[in-house]
């Protein structure tokens, strides 16, 4: 299995006017965390694109790219690139000007984006939200397929036999679409026969199994050998040496983050005996020590046969020495537990 890290790359907000606050020493914090899950021996690390006050990145292929010096092995993704609201040709040649930066280690994860910010900024309306998404991704892979293109859609100018320059290491670059539990997403990624990266943020695991076989089903049906198509989990969480050490650093952090989110969305605020809940071996959140980390992504394991598993360590902004002390441990406890115990089964 593959296990990494993913990051919106967050800020802390000054709380009497909103604004974001030291985006840049953020945005330096956290090549430092990419250097050192690199250096602990972990496998991947992504970085997510929003366009809001409270993260730093709206553009995640910078972003790797000033990482791609400061490493040697990790793959570099974005987490996720909000195709609806970006140009799918643009979008190509960034990731694939970072795999020739990195010697191949460049991979997209596309997705309609959590957060609709962009829309309105690069000019989409929200009501062709699934349209966009459906076209922008058929032009990306055709883009991917196909040096010289000739493509036309409704939401974008039509391109007529032109080459697109420059071309990735890696042949065919990596591309994984990102799903939170829709359906229709799911059998759009098995269909496609595209590795799908599955968000679990909340409630019991077992849930989702339905979701990961339906994915299954779709690529069978598709003709693709699904047994071959990866899948990711995609979760919350934070590790320190004691259980109750992880979830006194990690609470204040998810409580702001997750109860202002859910002001903007009508959602109740979350309460520390929810989050207690969530800590749980049925729980979606990875909040705990390494044994209890690797305890759950084995769980997991039994439930959805899964490839990668990737953590989000700062849901909300967090110290950085704990952030770094986080990932040592899981690269250097829990990342090699994790492939023993699998490797012998």
């Amino acid at each position: 299995m593959e296990i990494g890290i993913y990051s919106f790359v967050e800020t802390s907000l000054d709380p009497h006017t909103g604004r974001q606050r030291r985006a840049g020493e953020r945005l330096r914090n956290l090549l430092e965390e990419i250097e050192l899950a690199d250096r602990v021996g972990l496998d991947v690390f992504g970085v997510g694109e929003h366009h809001r006050p409270d993260y730093a990145s709206s553009a995640p292929a910078v972003v790797l790219a000033a990482a791609v010096g400061r490493t040697k092995h990790i793959r570099l993704t974005s987490a996720v690139s909000v195709l609806s609201s970006d140009d799918p040709v643009r979008v190509f040649q960034d990731f694939a000007t970072l795999d020739l930066l990195s010697s191949g280690r460049a991979e997209i994860m596309v997705g309609r984006g959590s957060f609709t910010e962009s829309f309105p900024l690069f000019g989409y309306d929200l009501k062709d939200y699934d349209e966009l998404f459906t076209e922008k991704l058929d032009l990306l892979l055709r883009v991917r397929e196909e040096t010289r293109v000739t493509w036309s859609g409704r939401h974008r100018p039509r391109i007529e036999d032109r080459e697109v320059l420059p071309r990735p290491e890696q042949d065919p670059l990596p591309i994984w679409i990102a799903v939170g539990g829709n359906p229709q997403s799911v059998v759009r990624a098995g269909t496609l026969g595209l590795p799908m990266a599955l968000a679990i943020i909340g409630g019991a695991p077992e849930r989702f199994r339905p979701m990961v076989d339906l994915y299954r089903e779709a690529a069978d049906r598709a003709g693709h050998d699904a047994a071959r198509l990866p899948v990711s989990i995609n979760a919350h969480g934070f590790i320190a040496p004691d259980a109750a050490q992880a979830a006194e650093l990690a609470f204040p952090a998810f409580s702001e983050t997750m109860g202002r989110i859910g002001r903007e969305r009508g959602w109740p605020p979350p309460t520390r005996r929810q989050f207690e809940a969530e800590r749980t071996l049925r729980g979606a959140n990875f909040v705990g020590s390494p044994q209890e980390v690797i305890d759950k992504i084995l769980f997991q394991h039994e439930l959805f046969g899964h490839d990668r598993f990737l953590l989000q360590l700062t849901v909300g902004p967090m110290p950085h020495t704990d952030v770094l002390r986080a990932i040592e441990l899981l690269g250097t406890e829990v990342a090699p537990a994790v492939r023993e115990a699998l490797a012998g089964r």
